[in-house]
């Protein structure tokens, strides 16, 4: 049961991007930071929405949040921060592991995936958002076009009718249904470099 209390609560953290007053994390320590100085480096603002019922969630999530993505899908980092510039939430991986780090404490997990679905209640594939969020699909999975201005890849589709704006929306496909898992929406705040 321990996991269910980590998960609702970093949810909850997650959730307060609203709040001036909610806990923050400091920022990363000198050897995190270190490790990614040269990184490439992602920002903007995301929102996910996982209704109720997906994931095993006994109620919807909806979290917003302004994102850093730094480094590359073998190894990085996402910092989540509060409009107002509180540090809520930072994931981190690389081969073998992944780990967050919230107000209400540490948590491990063996790879990335296990880590977002449990979290959010389904998997949100950080490793391939290098590469969407670049217009592209991620080279290491199979994709497929769809239309004219997107594809599908790893059970999402992308949706890149706006990505001249630095907007890119992605939606969770249901096997069981027309409703989406999750949708996902990303705001650069500049264009990405190549």
């Amino acid at each position: 049961m321990r996991r269910r209390q980590f998960s609702t609560g970093a949810l909850a953290a997650l959730g307060a991007v609203a709040l001036a007053g909610c806990s923050s994390l400091p920022k990363a320590s000198g050897t995190d930071a270190a490790a990614l100085v040269d990184a490439p480096r992602l920002t903007g603002k995301f929102g996910l929405i996982v209704p109720a019922g997906t994931g095993g969630q006994p109620r919807g999530q909806n979290v917003n949040a302004n994102f850093e993505l730094l480094g590359d899908p073998r190894r990085g980092q996402l910092e989540m921060s509060t409009a107002m510039g509180s540090l809520v939430a930072r994931v981190s991986w690389q081969p073998g592991s992944a780990w967050v780090k919230t107000p209400d404490g540490d948590r491990a997990y063996d790879d990335i995936d296990a880590l977002t679905q449990e979290l959010l209640g389904e998997t949100l594939p950080l490793q391939a958002l290098f590469d969407w969020l670049r217009g592209r699909p991620w080279p290491q999975a199979p994709s497929q076009a769809v239309g004219e201005s997107g594809f599908q890849q790893l059970g999402w589709q992308v949706d890149l009718r706006r990505f001249d704006v630095q907007l890119i929306s992605a939606q969770r496909i249901n096997p069981n249904g027309p409703e989406p898992l999750a949708t996902l929406r990303l705001k650069l705040d500049a264009p990405a470099s190549p």
